[in-house]
């Protein structure tokens, strides 16, 4: 399939196709032509490396997990890919906790509970 049709079929921008390719994520074949011709599974792959980018992980570490996802034979060094992940989940996870404790400081401050001393917290917003 070229490319608009799997632009189409997935959603993806032919933008983001060619930097998928560029990044060695998505291989892609040429015709005499010129044109990319990707196969059929280029579909899954392509929602594959969508997802991974949405969990927050760079190009560098899906290039290294796509050889070891979805194939028969896993190719490198998997376990150490894994132990990657397994710390980029780690940082989400923690930058998730800061964010709950920030946003209940910011409920506090709004409900007046965390104002300082002497300090009404309303008093500036009809400034």
């Amino acid at each position: 399939m070229r490319i608009g049709e799997l632009a189409r079929a997935t959603g993806v921008s032919t933008r983001s196709l060619r930097y998928y390719e560029e990044q060695g994520l998505l291989p892609a074949s040429r015709s005499t032509n010129g044109y990319r011709d990707y196969s059929e599974q280029a579909v899954q792959v392509v929602a594959f490396i969508q997802d991974l980018y949405r969990a927050g992980l760079p190009s560098e570490i899906i290039r290294q997990i796509l050889p070891c996802a979805g194939s028969a034979e896993p190719q490198g060094d998997c376990g150490a890919l894994l132990a990657r992940v397994e710390q980029v989940r780690d940082q989400l996870a923690q930058q998730e906790q800061q964010l709950s404790l920030r946003r209940e400081m910011l409920e506090r401050y709004l409900s007046g509970a965390a104002a300082p001393a002497g300090l009404d917290a309303h008093q500036n917003s009809s400034s």
